[in-house]
């Protein structure tokens, strides 16, 4: 478990307080708004209440000390601590036929992680897989990037990335590590099947030995403009083929029957 402060686990911004009060109910410790009549922050307040959560009010100077700089919206939640495992074995009765393990390699900006992890709750993945050194830590600026989808995601953090990524490749997880100067695209590998994402940090991309635990590397198709994306934006195309290729075909078909009826919209004069 992730060790919270006294007070609880701090959140703050409307959607990550609003998720927070979704999926905790009243476990959440309290609900802090600002003091004044906006009718947004009144929704979120009743809605807070309804679920048995105390709700409190405070004034701006207030939530920007509990806030400690960070942007909060006009609210805060003090929530209870995220559960986060110590490795990836404990998932395998429960991870299905086609896990998808996204796995972070010593990222360190608390934005980029909060996206990352938007992104695999969007597409589904098993779990998000983090070494506990050099690694953005599960902070305030870290929830609100994630837009609460973090209060959905299956964490793990590890000691050694390259670790437990060999233990993925025993339980026949194929490991993919995104490297711009791979050879081989990834739309040209097939990850219809188990398969563990592997993202560098940023700026300096995948270490050695993580390359050298990882089943193969592969890079994202792109022009010869740029020699790299962002890491999130990164994590989001891979985990996006990923879905794509896992799309029963009948999916596929209605796709792209949508997008023929989309052409021939935009091509009536």
């Amino acid at each position: 478990m992730e060790g919270p402060p006294p007070e609880g686990r701090l959140i703050c911004g409307l959607q990550p307080v609003r998720e927070a009060v979704r999926v905790h109910g009243a476990n959440l410790l309290r609900v802090v708004l600002e003091i004044g009549d906006s009718p947004t922050l009144e929704a979120l307040g009743r809605f807070a209440a309804d679920q048995g959560v105390r709700v409190e009010r405070a004034s701006r100077g207030e939530l920007d000390r509990l806030a400690d700089g960070g942007r909060h919206q006009g609210v805060a939640a003090f929530a209870p601590p995220l559960e986060v495992l110590d490795g990836t074995d404990a998932l395998a009765e429960t991870e299905g036929s086609t896990p998808l393990y996204l796995c972070l390699d010593e990222l360190e900006d608390p934005q980029n992680f909060g996206a990352i992890v938007r992104s695999a709750v969007a597409f589904s993945a098993t779990a998000v897989v983090w070494p506990e050194h050099h690694s953005a830590p599960l902070s305030a600026a870290m929830f609100r990037a994630s837009a609460g989808a973090v209060e959905h995601a299956t964490l793990v953090r590890v000691g050694a990335l390259p670790t437990e990524l060999a233990r993925l490749r025993e339980r026949g997880i194929t490991v993919i590590g995104l490297d711009a100067d791979a050879k081989h695209s990834l739309t040209g590998c097939d990850l219809s099947g188990p398969v563990a994402i592997v993202v560098g940090s940023e700026g300096k991309g995948l270490r050695k030995p993580v390359k050298q635990a990882c089943t193969r590397l592969a890079k994202l198709p792109m022009s010869r403009t740029l020699g790299s994306l962002n890491a999130s934006v990164a994590a989001a195309i891979a985990l996006y083929e990923v879905f794509r290729q896992r799309l029963p075909a009948e999916g596929k078909a209605e796709d792209a029957h949508g997008s023929e009826e989309a052409s021939d919209e935009g091509s009536e004069p």
